[in-house]
């Protein structure tokens, strides 16, 4: 309880201040005005000013004087309180507010943010068995902020955070403070940071127990790649978590370690929970090009054939013009890089105007994830083609040619991107080599060499660059027996937009003018967007350029406006593109939907 004189002091006081003071009417705030701090450098402390301020909670509200009076005082420690996050706890603030019987008026917040503290002393350590832990080392090593830096509790609790959640993920579970604490002195404007952690002992890899009740014991096991007893690593079970993705034989994968029943020899079990997915799943769709006609497409995929993980799928397309038939079975791989043993037959016919093509095509293949950007895969193709360009005029028949081939084909995909639904930085490349020699099944000797690599550049905040480019070429004596599946064209969506598809390249004489094909392929394509208020709507220009060719290249260049929408499921591009040199049709217009990697 206070003494009597000092009550009787402190309320002499208040009722002074109440008496020099002008009385701040009820009233309304119609407004907020921080002044003293830089509008691009400083746009952070501001919002964080803004949000502490219990006063942004009562802008556009009608407020008592009692409650106006109160808020007021609260501003200067609410918007110091905000500061020190940043490293600033010397401000000097001062908060103002017309005082008489305006209805509604404007707070300003002017605020001298006074020198930053920073760092003197920072002792961050690590003792037991995790200070010989070179990775753990790293940590410490790139700990911030260090002394001399500006001493922000974001970078620190970053930083604070990091090598804790670093710990746990290498099996440190017993992991503690010894010491924690920053001791600011506001006078001198320094901090003095002190974190110690105790590891406690590194636990290793104990027993992987799957529980589901499908597949055939031992089958998921493999997909284990460490031995029992190595160190605990999190990575290893991310690994697990992403083989088990791609299998997609399971609707829900849940993986944990458990560290509270570890063995005494600090051996943690992990449990891995998994739910099978639906067996089958179905598609249909309608497709239209203006060169096959109306469609329809009809899929089937049996996620698991059997208790071996094997797979199976269909896909139909077929239109008044173009028709194709994909089966395929794969069998999970294991072994070295997690994939599939594959099958594949397909047929494919197409009655143009311009072409009679018939297939059929066999595909033994090895597919595998070499890491989290490469894809590989390794094929032998067997392909029987028949084709006509032209009729027999003597008797109106079609006058056809055939080609046999078997090859070898290399295959890699790489995705280096920040995101693959809709990429703002980064490269995608796609490569292929494949090549078949005359007497060992196929009827010519014969090499091809291919390439596609796009470049994405984040251009501001709404905006992204995007360069594409493509070559291919072919080492063959006999392009006569090249079927037309395996020649090169030009012209586009993914192409050269301005020109139809395969329109670019050698013809026939006229007046037919039918695209060959060719043994060269070269294109480029420049196309920069901006999404409008950060999206989904944008907008694109672009120009693209290339050429297919066999002896001489002739660029042919298009240009165009497109329409960009980044719909819940993936990007919806509409391009309006123009060839400059002489193309079939004055303009283009061409609609996609997916990310273009």
């Amino acid at each position: 309880m206070l003494p009597g004189p000092l009550v009787r002091n402190c309320a002499a006081l208040l009722v002074l201040a109440t008496c020099c003071a002008p009385a701040l009417a009820r009233g309304t705030i119609e407004r907020i005005h921080i002044v003293g701090l830089d509008a691009d450098a400083d746009e952070p402390i501001e919002q964080n000013v803004r949000i502490s301020l219990s006063l942004s909670d009562a802008v556009g509200k009608p407020q008592g004087e009692s409650r106006l009076e109160y808020l007021l005082l609260r501003a200067e420690k609410e918007a110091r309180q905000a500061l020190e996050p940043f490293g600033y706890y010397s401000p000097t603030i001062e908060v103002e507010a017309p005082r008489g019987d305006e209805e509604s008026f404007t707070v300003t917040v002017r605020i001298d943010k006074g020198e930053p503290v920073r760092v003197h002393d920072a002792h961050v350590a690590l003792i037991g068995p995790a200070s010989g832990d070179r990775y753990m080392r790293e940590e410490v090593e790139a700990f911030r902020p260090r002394e001399g830096e500006l001493f922000e509790h974001q970078v620190y609790e970053a930083s604070k955070d990091g090598i804790t959640r670093r710990l746990a993920e290498r099996g440190y579970f017993d992991a503690d403070f010894m010491q924690r604490q920053v001791r600011v002195t506001r006078a001198a404007g320094t901090a003095d940071i002190e974190l110690v952690w105790d590891s406690g002992a590194r636990y290793d890899m104990g027993p992987t127990t799957f529980h589901q009740d499908y597949f055939r014991p031992g089958l998921l096991d493999k997909l284990v790649t460490w031995e029992e007893g190595s160190y605990f690593h999190q990575g290893k079970l991310d690994r697990l978590r992403e083989s088990l993705v791609r299998l997609d034989y399971f609707g829900a994968i849940d993986i944990q370690a458990h560290p509270d029943r570890a063995t005494e020899d600090y051996r943690v079990p992990v449990d891995v929970n998994l739910v099978l997915a639906r067996r089958n799943v179905y598609s249909a769709g309608l497709s239209y090009g203006t060169e096959s006609g109306t469609g329809v497409r009809l899929g089937v995929e049996r996620r698991y054939v059997n208790d071996k993980g094997h797979k199976l799928n269909w896909d139909v397309d077929w239109a008044q013009k173009r028709k194709s038939f994909l089966t395929q079975y794969r069998v999970p791989a294991f072994a070295w890089l997690d994939g599939w043993y594959g099958l594949s037959l397909g047929a494919y016919d197409e009655q143009t105007d311009y072409i009679d093509l018939r297939n059929a095509k066999l595909v033994a293949s090895r597919s595998g994830e070499l890491n989290e950007q490469w894809t590989l895969v390794a094929s032998l193709n067997a392909l029987r083609e028949r084709w006509s360009y032209d009729m027999d005029l003597d008797t109106g028949q079609r006058l056809y040619a055939y080609a046999t081939l078997m090859y070898p084909e290399l295959a890699a995909t790489y995705v280096g991107v920040d995101d693959r639904l809709f990429p703002r930085r980064g490269v995608s490349v796609n490569l292929s080599l494949r090549g078949g020699v005359e007497g060992a099944g196929s009827d010519a000797t014969f090499g091809q060499a291919w390439a596609n690599a796009t470049w994405y550049k984040a251009i501001a905040e709404n905006d992204r660059l995007i360069v594409r480019g493509e070559a291919g070429t072919t080492w063959t004596d006999a392009l006569v027996a090249m079927p037309p599946s395996l020649r090169f064209f030009a012209g586009g969506d993914r192409s050269i937009r301005g020109y139809a598809w395969r329109e670019v390249g050698p013809r026939t004489p006229p007046p037919d003018n039918y695209a060959l094909g060719a043994k060269h392929v070269v294109t480029a394509s420049v196309e920069y967007e901006r999404y409008f208020g950060g999206g989904p709507w944008g907008a694109a220009v672009f120009v693209d350029a290339g050429d297919a060719f066999d002896d001489r290249f002739k660029a042919r260049v298009g240009v165009g406006v497109g329409l960009r929408w980044i719909s819940p499921v993936g990007p919806v591009r509409v391009d309006l593109a123009h060839g400059l040199d002489d193309a079939d049709s004055q303009f283009q217009v061409y609609l996609s939907l997916g990310a273009n990697l």
